[in-house]
């Protein structure tokens, strides 16, 4: 069955070519969805912009894991712990602090 759909030409010289590859390697689409997508003002998605949010979320993550082994550290009611409880408490603060940081960045994202 033959398509609807009508193709559109444009010439373009090697180096413009080579750029509108890459942009439509890193946005993950096809030259062709690529194109379309820029020349309707549509968005295009950013695999950059992806990987870094997958990034901030390991980060997130990691602190998460870091403030529950400190959480652990203050569960210690005898032993050398103990002496550490105020200093463990205020790094506790910084890592709730941090995460709400990267909660917003991510957000923003």
């Amino acid at each position: 069955m033959p398509t609807k759909k009508k193709a559109l030409w444009c010439y373009v010289n090697i180096e413009e070519h080579a750029a509108i590859s890459d942009s439509a390697k890193r946005a993950g689409l096809s030259q062709s969805t690529y194109i379309k997508r820029i020349c309707l003002g549509q968005p295009t998605p950013s695999l950059e912009k992806q990987h870094v949010r997958r990034d901030l979320m390991k980060t997130h993550a990691d602190l998460g894991r870091l403030g529950g082994l400190f959480k652990l550290c203050l569960s210690e009611k005898q032993g050398p712990l103990v002496a550490l409880h105020q200093e463990v408490r205020r790094i506790l603060r910084e890592i709730e602090f941090r995460q709400r940081e990267l909660k917003a960045i991510i957000a923003r994202m």
